[in-house]
């Protein structure tokens, strides 16, 4: 038995990176999994690794910054598997770096765009699902961006604060109705937007990923894998008294 045997979990931006390997994790834990990406090519290949270990799995096309999107995702989860228990609000975007004042406003919208309309109307959709089948359990990605701040990361640190509020009043506005929702701030952790920020903050030098491995306490960024086995665990059982938490998977960032 699976932490997630026979429950139905959807995930959002699963196409690669924390996304890609939740759902692979949801997978191994026993779950039947609704990938979702706005990019068909790499969300279909997560979906085939899933079908490829005898796990059962489809994938929906979605750009979470379309409420319509995000409506027929839902609505495509419940046709084919008839409810959702667990759903991961995964799907976000870095934007470009720039201190506030030289902030461009069209980076600024599409952050909020993705980032903060995306997950309010994941949740929407995703709580009016789980009203109807007795509840379930949501995790939204926030990030350490999401409990402090970063330089020249203005837009992307609000968005993520406002991932944690909504979190935050889903949880208790919906606990009575048997509907956990929590978040997880991860730190830097081994994927492409990690590089990103890297990035951006040498100005492409070489080697800019080592920089941020001193920055963590545990002396190492981390990995996928970690993040998602966090993910899922907050969407087990293990978790049945669990609601309204801030995560940090950090390797010890926000305590130092």
């Amino acid at each position: 038995m699976g932490l997630v045997d026979r429950k139905i979990a959807m995930v959002t931006g699963s196409g690669a990176g924390i996304g890609r390997q939740t759902a692979l994790k949801f997978a191994a834990e026993g779950a039947k999994v609704v990938v979702s990406d706005v990019n068909r090519k790499d969300g279909e290949e997560t979906a085939s690794q899933i079908r490829k270990s005898r796990g059962d799995a489809i994938f929906i096309r979605a750009d979470v910054s379309k409420k319509a999107d995000v409506e027929n995702l839902i609505a495509k989860t419940i046709a084919t598997y008839g409810r959702l228990d667990c759903a991961v609000n995964n799907a976000g975007i870095l934007g470009s770096m720039a201190n506030l004042v030289e902030q461009d406003d069209d980076n600024f919208d599409r952050i909020v765009d993705v980032n903060i309309k995306g997950v309010f109307y994941c949740m929407r959709a995703e709580i009016d699902a789980m009203l109807k089948t007795n509840g379930g359990a949501i995790v939204n990605l926030a990030s350490i961006a999401g409990l402090i701040g970063f330089p020249g990361l203005a837009a992307y640190v609000a968005s993520k604060h406002a991932v944690n509020g909504l979190t935050k009043n889903g949880a208790l506005e919906y606990a009575k109705d048997g509907i956990r929702v929590n978040s997880i701030c991860p730190g830097g952790i081994n994927t492409d937007m990690l590089d990103s920020v890297a990035d951006q903050a040498t100005d492409g030098a070489q080697n800019s990923r080592q920089m941020m491995d001193p920055l963590h306490p545990m002396g190492r960024i981390g990995e996928p894998e970690e993040t998602a086995a966090a993910i899922v665990w907050l969407c087990s059982p293990e978790a049945s008294f669990v609601t309204g938490v801030h995560l940090p998977v950090d390797g010890g960032y926000v305590a130092a």
